[in-house]
């Protein structure tokens, strides 16, 4: 058989291997009260198991190893943190183990008691020919519950590690929501392509300047379009040069430097998509709405908060532009649904997640996991990939999860630590 450790700490946290009439390498009888929990740290693989040899019952910890000879490979010899293990569990018991206060450890060898049908399992999910994940052939064999469960695990371990960019943030930020919400909806506003430069002009301009112009829309417009670098050249239509006017003031006023207008990206976008018309989105999301972040805590209904994004109404110099001083044919360029649910997606869900998690409070992270779940799941080769191998995704809960999954655990054969591994390696 060929395999790696972790294949062996699998069957004995499982206690998969057979059972009957066990016994230590010095002949005497063994039985398994309890494997012990996996230790992810530095010392013995198992700690606090309990166990029963001869008339004994002892509780403590258990090391493995694919050989009796790694103890010593390892350094474990002289190593005191190992000198309570109550029992070494390997696959070849090739050299008798002594520690260095001279008593001998039991030690039980798996050797023959491994079932031929859980290592033929193992060694097709590992080493099989499979073109998208290694389960492929057997994941639309697992059952809703057990699939569901795992998803919604892997989904925690997303938001977990997204929310650590935003506990960042907040740092920066000396503690305050509003303005690392701000920043984080300005970036997700670029969508991809121009989400730096967003970025960069969120940081560039803090939310408190904006909120003393908050009764003057033409400001708004001006400090976010002038901040963008965009008013720097001289302008021909009477909107931009108003708002050249009013940003020439404000640049002053408050020292501002733009962003580099170089950053922002048309190239390969389709015009509704320009980050000109995306910024003046932008600037009607922030005119129509101060203290967002404390709007979006409030607001508990879907609908509610799409119609935070989809009720905007930009200023009418872009129903008929796309650029300053290039006409086009009249459109509406209000957020469509699509690029609303991608901003309560990447923003709003991973807010709410994060201030539950930061306040220790789970009814906010009990709305975020409710909101995936009313937005439609997204469209991408991962996506397409896993619903092609017959499991059932109807929504960003899935979606988001599958993407996990793909990522941390498919690309890199994490099966033995993959809910869906253990359930098809567990199949009679």
């Amino acid at each position: 058989m060929l395999f790696p450790e972790d294949f062996l700490h699998y069957v004995w946290k499982f206690r998969l291997f057979d059972r009957m009439n066990l016994q230590t390498n010095d002949g005497e009888e063994l039985e398994v009260f309890s494997a012990g929990v996996h230790n992810s740290d530095s010392g013995p693989d198992f700690q606090n198991a309990r166990i029963r040899i001869g008339d004994t019952v002892w509780a403590g910890n258990v090391e493995v190893h694919l050989s009796s000879s790694d103890w010593q490979k390892h350094g474990h010899t002289a190593d005191n943190a190992y000198d309570n293990v109550i029992l070494h569990v390997v696959y070849r018991d090739d050299e008798p183990l002594m520690l260095s206060n001279g008593r001998r450890v039991p030690t039980l060898e798996l050797q023959n008691r491994i079932p031929d049908d859980l290592y033929n399992r193992y060694h097709n999910l590992i080493f099989g020919n499979q073109t998208v994940i290694p389960c492929e052939a057997n994941i639309a064999s697992v059952d809703d519950i057990t699939l569901h469960n795992w998803l919604t695990r892997v989904l925690i371990e997303r938001l977990e590690k997204r929310s650590a960019s935003v506990t960042a943030a907040l740092d920066k930020n000396r503690g305050d929501w509003e303005e690392t919400f701000y920043q984080f909806l300005a970036a997700n506003f670029g969508f991809k392509t121009n989400a730096l430069p967003f970025e960069l002009l969120a940081k560039s301009l803090p939310q408190n300047i904006l909120a003393k112009h908050k009764n003057n829309p033409l400001q708004i417009e001006a400090l976010i379009f002038g901040q963008a670098g965009f008013l720097k050249d001289d302008v021909v239509d009477e909107y931009p040069q108003k708002l050249k006017k009013e940003y020439d003031f404000l640049q002053k006023k408050y020292k501002l430097i733009p962003v580099e207008n170089h950053l922002w990206k048309f190239m390969r976008l389709r015009p509704q998509n320009f980050p000109t018309v995306r910024l003046a989105q932008f600037a009607a999301l922030v005119v129509r709405s101060n203290h967002l972040f404390s709007k979006l805590l409030e607001i508990k209904d879907v609908k509610g908060l799409r119609g935070l994004f989809t009720e905007i109404k930009v200023n009418p110099y872009w129903e008929d532009h796309y650029r300053f001083d290039v006409k086009s044919a009249p459109s509406e360029k209000n957020l469509g649904q699509a690029s609303v649910d991608i901003l309560l997606l990447n923003t709003l869900v991973l807010f709410l997640f994060s201030y539950g998690k930061h306040n220790q409070i789970q009814h906010y992270i009990n709305r975020s996991l409710q909101l995936l779940e009313h937005i439609p799941n997204e469209n991408n080769k991962i996506v397409k990939d896993f619903t092609n191998l017959g499991v059932k995704i109807k929504t960003a809960f899935e979606s988001q999860a599958l993407l996990e999954l793909k990522n941390n655990y498919c690309n890199h054969k994490k099966c033995l630590q993959c809910g869906v591994g253990n359930k098809i390696l567990k199949l009679a």
